[in-house]
């Protein structure tokens, strides 16, 4: 079965198209007039192991909050109508990225149930002259919601003892981080010949 999806998210504020497939090779089309977010969009399908097209038009002339919302929104969604009934798959996953000094965790349950739990230091207030880093939370937790998983996302290691974290290394290793926990748990585990891995049996 194709684990693919397209979504198309038109309101007022924002036009968006995400097309998604799940067992992919990593390969990106992105354009959301972000640049720092296009450059973790590509993290998320190159370690996600995602194929990924994103395009999306918003109201950069107020901010890029809508934006990066909306895109988010629509990825969730994405991500959901991909997996379909979630027959055969791992369902949980996580992973712990390293990215010079900082040190990133990530767990993600593919169970239904829209939950996520960020925590990060405080950090630089723009990487870039448009992403706002009080955004990070709020993509995941956007992200969250709209494919119905269960997210923790933890920042173990932020800065060298004395120093001041970089917001770009925080905030890419979480990105990293979140892509490698949904490889694993989006991937088909060859033990459950395609039943959903719920005592429910749904999720």
């Amino acid at each position: 079965m194709s684990r693919t999806a397209r979504v198309e998210r038109v309101t007022k504020e924002t036009k968006v198209l995400v097309e998604l497939g799940l067992d992919g090779t990593g390969a990106a089309e992105i354009s959301t007039g972000v640049g720092f977010f296009d450059h973790m969009l590509h993290q998320i399908a190159r370690h996600g192991g995602f194929d990924l097209t994103v395009r999306t038009v918003g109201d950069l002339e107020i901010d890029a909050h809508h934006t990066m919302e909306d895109t988010a929104l629509a990825l969730g969604a994405a991500l959901d109508q991909a997996l379909g009934d979630k027959a055969g798959i791992r369902r949980y996953g996580s992973a712990t990225v390293p990215m010079d000094e900082v040190l990133v965790r990530a767990a993600v349950d593919l169970s239904g149930r829209p939950y996520v739990l960020h925590d990060e230091p405080p950090l630089a207030p723009y990487i870039g002259p448009v992403y706002p880093t009080s955004m990070t939370r709020h993509i995941f937790e956007s992200l969250g919601q709209a494919a119905r998983i269960t997210l923790h996302v933890d920042v173990l290691r932020a800065a060298r003892p004395g120093g001041h974290p970089d917001a770009h290394h925080v905030v890419e290793a979480q990105f990293k981080a979140v892509a490698r926990a949904l490889r694993e748990a989006t991937a088909i585990d060859p033990r459950a010949a395609g039943v959903v891995p719920s005592t429910k049996g749904a999720l």
